[in-house]
């Protein structure tokens, strides 16, 4: 059965329809398509501290064509968050009332925690975990949000003003590097043996330039190589010469600086890309509370 997602981030909106299946046992999310337009919200909240009138009006149009799509598709059920950019917007609760009477449904707001939380959820569709510990990371335009879990369960989530957009714009404050690196001190007795997974357009796309795509693997070292790559263009270059999209180029080297910053304090030889995000999660959660329903 067929299910939607809406996510809007800092970077990009994004409408998702899954379809959704058991087998053997276990829950599977299976994309059916994926729609992802860049709105760059961001780029105004961490610069003006508001979405601006043009921005706010592309967002709007976006959503009514996702809603159109919604229509056609006739999904079971569909969802709408909005995440960092959304949150921080100091007009934020007008652009949602705009949404609601213009567009025609509510986007739910959610908190780095709740990201982190739904994000983490979709580690049950099938990636098996044989160390006991994992940490999930989850790198966005505005904030990264992470997971420490055990044998499944989580122990503790934590979000982190640090994201690609906020980088870009120069407003990630060097204390808040300060306090993911004490958090992620709390773990280092399981330094160098935590299952990592990590979500995101742009280590998926790191991993599908430099990873392994068989095993959805990504180790330090290309990691390291993929950096150091792609810092060496400027960023007309990259979309020129690289093939990226604009709103993938500017964005794409912070992300792996953060990954790059977290993987060296806990000692991680590899990080696990199996290309989930939000909207996968939304739905995981809605499929969920459909089966406890019927």
């Amino acid at each position: 059965m067929i299910f939607a997602a809406i996510d809007i981030g800092s970077n990009a909106a994004r409408l998702l329809f899954a379809n959704v299946f058991e087998a053997d046992g276990k829950i599977m999310v299976e994309k059916a398509t994926l729609v992802r337009i860049p709105t760059r919200l961001g780029e105004d909240v961490y610069t003006i501290n508001k979405v601006s009138v043009e921005k706010a009006e592309n967002l709007i149009k976006t959503l009514t064509a996702f809603k159109l799509l919604i229509q056609v598709y006739k999904p079971v059920a569909f969802d709408a968050c909005g995440t960092a950019a959304m949150r921080e917007a100091e007009n934020g609760d007008e652009l949602l009332n705009k949404i609601k009477n213009e567009v025609g449904f509510d986007i739910r707001l959610i908190d780095g925690e709740e990201e982190a939380n739904i994000i983490r959820h979709t580690h049950k569709t099938g990636f098996e975990n044989n160390k006991g510990y994992s940490l999930y990371i989850d790198v966005g335009g505005g904030s990264t949000d992470i997971s420490f879990s055990k044998n499944g369960e989580i122990i503790e989530v934590q979000s982190f003003k640090i994201g690609t957009l906020r980088l870009l714009k120069e407003k990630v404050k060097e204390k808040e590097w300060d306090r993911l690196k004490k958090w992620l001190k709390k773990y280092k007795e399981h330094f160098g043996e935590l299952h990592v997974i990590g979500s995101g357009g742009n280590i998926n796309k790191i991993n599908k330039l430099f990873g392994d795509q068989i095993s959805f693997t990504l180790s330090l070292e290309n990691l390291k190589k993929a950096y150091k790559y792609l810092n060496r263009f400027s960023l007309d270059e990259r979309i020129e010469y690289l093939g990226l999209r604009p709103d993938r180029a500017d964005v794409i080297v912070p992300a792996a600086e953060i990954f790059l910053f977290i993987s060296k304090i806990i000692k991680a030889e590899e990080i696990i890309v199996p290309k989930i995000g939000l909207a996968d999660g939304l739905v995981f959660q809605m499929y969920e509370k459909y089966r406890s329903k019927n």
